[in-house]
């Protein structure tokens, strides 16, 4: 059963689908990140965004844009895969990519009236100053210490080390 197909929009039918919730006096909420391994801070996160309006969109790093961001070995997961499983929880309404370092530029198409980031970025948020400008707000979430997707990868590759010299 195709769960998360639907959820997954190009930017030009994000565009469409915020109108339509601005018609209907609704608000979207707008996030992003690589979400690479999922894990309880993901989802604690994601969960916080969605309360935070009616509507979510997670803006989803293009695998090129993970590489850039975090290093040839990144992701681990491909793009479409952590689409579809973004898309395949209750919190997320829709999935859009960008290939961009940042969101700016997709924040500056879409227009969410809500920017949710965690608190780690507090020192800077992309596109922040687009969605004051036309009235919106940004939350700053807290996070969930001790998850991460970079601690998971090393417990993985700890894990490994030990059972191959076992």
């Amino acid at each position: 059963m195709e769960i998360a197909g639907p959820k997954i929009l190009s930017v030009e039918q994000m565009r469409a689908e915020r109108d339509r919730l601005v018609a209907e006096g609704k608000e979207l909420v707008f996030t992003n990140g690589c979400f690479d391994l999922l894990h309880r801070g993901h989802v604690e996160y994601l969960t916080f965004a969605r309360n935070q309006g009616d509507a979510l969109v997670v803006a989803l790093n293009t695998d090129a844009s993970v590489r850039a961001n975090k290093g040839p070995e990144r992701p681990i997961n491909s793009e479409q895969d952590r689409a579809w499983v973004l898309g395949s929880l209750r919190a997320v309404d829709y999935v859009i990519f960008f290939s961009e370092k940042e969101p700016k530029d997709v924040i500056a198409q879409i227009l969410p009236q809500v920017l949710v980031k965690g608190k780690d970025w507090a020192h800077y948020v992309s596109g922040r100053e687009v969605v004051e400008a036309h009235g919106g707000r940004v939350v700053l979430a807290e996070m969930v210490q001790g998850r991460s997707t970079t601690s998971t990868i090393a417990k993985f590759v700890k894990a490994y080390e030990a059972d191959t010299r076992a």
